[in-house]
């Protein structure tokens, strides 16, 4: 049923969680209850509607992240489903950069998982309000108050408990809102569609009334209005209190907490009113930031569909060989056959046409405007993070940034004449993914492919067999090291060259330091020198940046170094931009040469479960790959291993571990930080 196009009326929100949490089982409740699906897809199944990849359906595990909306409430939803493997964070990254609240789902069992910390802390740096939701309570061990606790302490989140179960693990009955004092339970017979409130059971009346009053409690501590009736001991109205809870989710002191089992169908109602309740529309989010690439001033578009076009473009997508270009809009509106602007390129492209997405079916439509997610064909040019705006209001939003790569195997193509179909793959596969790289080795003329995981380039080369039809043939996993210096070097370097009957002329002096793992390049002007111009200096720093892609030892990227500019020498008719960019080039590498240059290589924050029983051997094959644990905790009845390991020791170690808990264990990593091999 169409609703009418309200922004006030409007959410755009993600869900987000650790891997295996239900983020798709909910989206498939959601998209069932809200009647834009007649039938619930399941996981298991390989038949959701949201996990639309042949890849996600066959595994399991969401790939890449899917669009739909849905009505709720005479309100429309924009829904995002991302990720929950740390291999495609990328996802979650574009994703919430785009949206205006957030839903963090939660294992009632598992707790805060490293992923979810990971997700949730992305969603912190782009200022996301967000719900929590405890799903799987009808699992063995699960446990809501220390999920809460979890959230509280892991997370540094003020959790706002309104829900609490009725009962747990196989007595899961339905939940209790602490807010109105209502027992909800779901019918089985209606796939959960149907609910009913009951009176709060007597055994459960003390605790719902004990959590209302720390709820109260916790809404007078931060908001005056609420405070004062408090204090007065006056009986507060149920709006009042919603009115409060939204007032300070929206300003992100407060974090509402919902339960349920989305695979049991119970719970999922309720999170939707939520939505609608507690998360914000685009006009109560601050409006979006640029600089206008006229004035270099930075503006602000408001969401208002009368503003001028204003839109990111968050997502680039192959769809049968022809590419699709996912848009939030900000401000403005946008018709088939317009033009738009690409500050970032100083290009205009056509939009051909518009499309509202779901999961992977779409609706053409002739416009869409402020406050909406769509589609748009027929942008050749536009790349993830790129702006699309009017050209008479030109405005250049913020990049995205995105994670380098820590893994990389060769590839070839299994028969010679696909070779330049597979080169041609791989440039529609790294415009879809940005943490996904290719490149051609020079020395040994092989295509290297690098990529966030081996799983991530384990669907990079289905997806190369499955959609474009080549065969390929892969190397061993290689880890992407960096380089950096162990002690600090001054260096002078003077270039001097007749090119093209030009003398080209200029002197550099520079000064190499070490810096803490993990802070990066940092270029700083010490030199008093007044002939040193402007546009002088921008080539001696050109110069040093470039030098740095290629290290002394074996040509990685060198990082954490403090690279300090001490003295020019300057000619007054054969110093050039070229000579010093050249000369600060060749001071740079001599310099980092003499350094104490050493290799670094990346190291995964990795979390083991398993069983008591085989704890001893877990932990002694992590010693023997040079991993260091930093922390062993129960968690029901596994205990958790956390460790710090090199990447390059982790290879296969999904095997290893089956081996040695007998098929009982289970890992995750993430990478952590670059460290020295020695």
């Amino acid at each position: 049923m169409a609703v009418p196009r309200n922004l006030k009326n409007t959410r755009n929100i993600g869900i987000i969680a650790h891997i295996d949490a239900g983020k798709t089982t909910i989206s498939e409740r959601i998209l069932f209850y809200t009647g834009r699906v007649h039938r619930m897809g399941e996981v298991h199944d390989g038949a959701a509607t949201m996990d639309w990849m042949l890849e996600e359906r066959e595994r399991g595990i969401t790939i890449t992240s899917a669009v739909t909306t849905c009505h709720w409430r005479n309100h429309t939803i924009n829904l995002i489903d991302t990720p929950g493997h740390v291999d495609f964070t990328i996802e979650v990254e574009r994703s919430l950069r785009v949206l205006d609240g957030a839903i963090g789902v939660f294992c009632a069992v598992g707790g805060v998982e490293p992923q979810s910390e990971t997700v949730w802390h992305q969603a912190d740096s782009y200022r996301v309000p967000k719900l929590a939701f405890i799903n799987k309570m009808d699992r063995i061990g699960a446990d809501f108050n220390r999920a809460v606790e979890m959230i509280r302490d892991r997370l540094g989140a003020a959790p706002l408990v309104l829900q609490i179960p009725w009962g747990a693990e196989d007595r899961f009955n339905g939940v209790i809102d602490v807010l109105r004092m209502k027992a909800i339970l779901w019918e089985e017979e209606t796939l959960g569609a149907g609910f009913r409130e009951e009176e709060i059971p007597g055994e459960l009346k003390d605790e719902a009334a004990m959590y209302r009053e720390a709820a109260l409690e916790a809404l007078a501590e931060k908001d005056d209005q609420i405070m004062d009736k408090y204090l007065g001991e006056e009986e507060i109205p149920l709006q009042e209190i919603k009115d409060a809870v939204r007032r300070l989710t929206l300003n992100l002191e407060l974090v509402p907490v919902l339960c349920g089992a989305a695979l049991r169908n119970k719970g999922v109602q309720p999170l939707l009113d939520s939505i609608v309740d507690y998360l914000p529309s685009p006009m109560e989010v601050p409006p979006i930031e640029g600089k206008s690439t006229v004035t270099g001033k930075t503006e602000t578009r408001p969401a208002d569909v009368k503003g001028p076009f204003a839109a990111l473009a968050f997502k680039v997508s192959m769809d049968q060989g022809r590419r699709m270009t996912y848009i939030r809009i900000y401000s403005g509106r946008i018709r088939a056959g317009d033009a738009v602007y690409n500050p970032r390129r100083n290009t205009k492209e056509k939009a051909a046409r518009i499309l509202k997405m779901h999961s992977n079916k779409r609706e053409r439509v002739d416009e869409a405007s402020a406050g909406e997610i769509v589609a748009v064909m027929g942008l050749k040019l536009a790349a993830t993070g790129d702006t699309l705006c009017s050209e008479e209001h030109p405005i250049l939003l913020e990049l995205m940034q995105f994670n380098e790569p820590v893994i990389s195997i060769a590839l070839e193509p299994k028969r010679v004449q696909d070779q330049e179909r597979l080169m041609d793959s791989l440039d529609k596969l790294s415009a879809e993914d940005p943490t996904f790289k290719f490149r051609v080795d020079e020395e040994t003329g092989q295509i290297v492919v690098s990529g966030m995981g081996e799983l991530h380039l384990e669907i990079i080369t289905g997806r190369l067999r499955r959609e474009f039809h080549v065969d390929t043939n892969q190397g061993r996993p290689q880890v992407v090291h960096r380089e950096t210096i162990r002690k600090a070097v001054e260096h002078e370097e003077i270039f001097e060259k007749d090119l093209g009957g030009q003398q080209h002329y200029a002197g550099v002096r520079i000064s190499l330091a070490p810096r803490p793992r993990g802070s990066g390049l940092h270029f700083t002007d010490r030199c008093e020198n007044p002939g040193l111009s402007e546009t002088f200096l921008a080539a001696i720093r050109e110069g040093v940046e470039e030098a740095a892609t290629s290290g002394p030892i074996m040509g990685y990227p060198v990082i954490d170094v403090e690279i300090s500019l001490l003295d020019v020498r300057i000619h007054d008719l054969n110093s050039s931009e070229t000579a010093f960019r050249v000369a600060a080039g060749m001071a740079f590498q001599k310099a980092a040469a003499q350094a104490d240059p050493v290799l670094l290589e990346p190291v995964m924050k990795t979390e083991i479960l398993v069983p008591e029983d085989f704890m001893g051997d877990v932990i002694g094959d992590l010693n023997a790959r040079q991993g260091k644990v930093e922390e062993i905790t129960s968690r029901g009845p596994v205990q958790v291993i956390a460790a710090q390991v090199p990447l390059s020791r982790m290879f296969g170690y999904s095997t290893a571990l089956r081996s040695a808990s007998q098929g009982r264990g289970t890992f995750t990593m993430q990478f952590s930080h670059y460290d020295s091999m020695e």
